[in-house]
């Protein structure tokens, strides 16, 4: 009590502003009524008022928390780097180029769901030892998001884990994370021995191998209700629709034979009928070969049918679909086209015609490539369906041509369900790109900031995404959460709050021995870091480990690796790690989110090592 009490007598009145403001942003953060850039902006601007009438002088006078200082973490380069590897996955999805890799991964799950996610984040938790954590979890963003829909789970609940199993990943080596080696070398300047590279490995182990058992079984759980935009988007990927393809020269499928009347090279792909001229082919198909000329009709999701367009896409970005529409008119979309849901509306129209008798394509430049009818599976050509009122089309079309139908009464556009058409030809542009941003990044040649702006703009550049979905890709929410980390960091850290805590738990827990201390220690280490920048908590701590250790007259190694540990426990919330802002967006998280899944992960960990060192160090 003596403690506590000497500790609010040397409070000072800034001190205790910056307590209760970054208090309040927290519980303001996990309401869900208020949005998390609201918040974070009301705090910005909190802390610029009252330090600029409230000034907090050094010595000379000088106000250590102006506006300079309060508002330098929106220009730091740590946004520039996560929006712009943002943008570079973003480029890899689009094109297409993690298909392959996702795929092959997806295919251990063919004997259960949970293999290809457990082989691909174990994969990723491994690479995380010797990388930055950053640029393996941008690889990995877009390969788990397509497990995910391949294996039917929301990108909610893998997005997560991927970050945290990088960061547990991050905790083995001495280069697993950049706050390792800040922590390891203050420590080294305070006169503890040298520290190599797998000197905490086993300690290190122990931790992530818990950890990663908890965010492999326990995490997806805790995330089943959260639901990513691209969940929403292909939360209809599931039914099948009706298409048509017509077999043009040098096409693909030319030459394609049935085997036990199917199609082997078509995959998760119904073919119903083959119309050859005059001629109908059914089902089964005996010794079917495809030919010039054919139209094939046949069944998919909709996911299958967008990957087939974007294969068969050609250099003039004509479709291949027929839906009875004159090819020229659906000629020059570019870049630019989407494949969009409609439903067809009751007072529509189009109730009882065909698709081929409808009289507004020629005028609106769209396509219908597929159509799905409520529990019934349609056995006319596509062109011969009769259209009803709760009908389910698949649109391509450019962007400003879907628009148009905001205007017209016949169909309720589906417009959370708009998505570019892969760019397949893009693909190898894409991975040369991210290749070589990754390499000078990684070799330390540049600065992963500039390497990745460097990279984004390439992917502009060269035509692998457009301008439109480069912005697309970039979430406001970080810039916003970036800038309030710094400005509620620089004020704990600055007017000396940080360092009062600290120095509370390690002096209230030395009468009860160095095993008490040191979980104390760990504790208030891994919850400042989820506030703190791991680096700033690493230098706040990392003289305050070994001179513990020096006072309670033991060895200062359990200090300093409970320290780098703790350091890596960046769970609970979207600031205290850039790979938990990186997915925040394509996972669609809100504050609270990270709360529920991070704090029971922290306690597992801080638990884990209280028990294991004083064993482990003969404490």
């Amino acid at each position: 009590m003596i403690n506590l009490f000497s500790f609010l007598a040397d409070m000072n009145g800034h001190m205790w502003v910056t307590f209760l403001a970054i208090f309040g942003a927290i519980v303001l953060f996990a309401y869900d009524r208020i949005p998390i850039e609201v918040t974070a902006a009301g705090t910005v601007a909190f802390f610029l008022v009252f330090f600029h009438f409230f000034p907090f002088r050094d010595a000379g006078g000088n106000n250590l928390l102006d506006a300079t200082v309060l508002l330098r973490g929106f220009a730091n380069p740590v946004i520039f780097a996560i929006f712009s590897l943002l943008v570079i996955g973003q480029g890899l999805f689009q094109t297409g180029a993690v298909d392959a890799p996702s795929r092959m991964l997806a295919r251990l799950g063919r004997d259960g769901p949970l293999l290809a996610f457990i082989a691909t984040l174990l994969t990723a938790g491994i690479t995380s030892a010797f990388l930055n954590n950053t640029p393996v979890v941008i690889i990995f963003i877009p390969i788990v998001s397509a497990i995910a829909a391949n294996i039917g789970y929301a990108p909610g609940r893998t997005l997560m884990p991927l970050s945290f199993i990088c960061i547990l990943g991050g905790m083995t080596t001495l280069i697993g994370s950049s706050a390792n080696l800040i922590a390891v070398g203050l420590a080294e300047q305070s006169g503890v021995a040298k520290i190599g590279f797998f000197d905490f490995a086993v300690p290190g182990l122990f931790l992530a191998s818990l950890g990663a058992l908890y965010v492999l079984f326990v995490l997806p759980l805790l995330l089943r209700k959260v639901e990513s935009q691209t969940a929403v988007a292909g939360s209809s990927s599931g039914r099948q629709f009706i298409s048509e393809i017509r077999i043009t020269p040098d096409h693909p499928w030319i030459g394609m034979k049935s085997v036990a009347g199917l199609f082997p090279g078509l995959k998760n792909v119904t073919v119903r009928m083959i119309l050859r001229g005059n001629q109908t082919i059914h089902r089964p198909f005996d010794d079917v070969e495809m030919k010039e000329g054919d139209l094939v009709s046949l069944a998919a999701t909709r996911q299958i049918l967008t990957d087939i367009l974007a294969a068969l896409k050609t250099k003039k970005s004509e479709t291949t679909v027929d839906d009875g529409s004159d090819p020229q008119s659906i000629k020059g979309r570019g870049e630019d086209a989407i494949i969009v849901e409609a439903a067809v509306s009751p007072n529509s129209t189009l109730h009882g015609r065909t698709i081929r008798q409808r009289n507004v394509n020629a005028d609106l430049n769209y396509q219908i490539i597929g159509v799905q009818r409520q529990r019934r599976m349609l056995r006319r050509p596509l062109r011969q369906i009769e259209l009803l009122a709760g009908d389910v089309l698949l649109l391509l079309g450019s962007r400003d041509n879907i628009r148009q139908l905001r205007r017209h009464n016949d169909y309720f556009l589906m417009e959370w369900s708009a998505a570019e058409l892969p760019k397949p030809h893009h693909s190898r542009t894409a991975v040369s790109i991210f290749a070589l941003t990754i390499l000078l990044a990684g070799s330390g040649l540049v600065p992963i900031a500039i390497a990745a702006f460097v990279g984004a703009l390439a992917m502009v550049l060269t035509g692998c995404i457009t301008i439109r979905q480069a912005f697309r890709a970039i979430d406001r929410r970080i810039f916003l959460l970036i800038g309030a980390a710094f400005a509620m960091a620089e004020p704990l850290r600055i007017t000396g709050g940080a360092a009062a805590i600290a120095h509370l738990v390690v002096e209230g827990g030395a009468s009860f021995g160095p095993a008490v201390t040191l979980s104390l220690f760990f504790l208030i280490a891994a919850l400042m870091t989820n506030f703190l920048s791991n680096q700033a908590t690493a230098a706040l701590l990392a003289p305050v480990a070994v001179s513990t250790a020096a006072e309670l007259g033991v060895a200062p190694e359990p200090f300093v690796y409970g320290l780098i540990f703790a350091l890596n426990c960046s769970f609970a919330t979207p600031i205290a790690y850039q790979t938990n802002l990186i997915v925040m967006g394509p996972g669609n998280y809100q504050f609270k989110d990270y709360l529920k899944g991070g704090l029971p992960l922290i306690l597992i960990i801080w638990l884990a090592y209280s028990l294991f060192a004083p064993f482990y160090f003969d404490l």
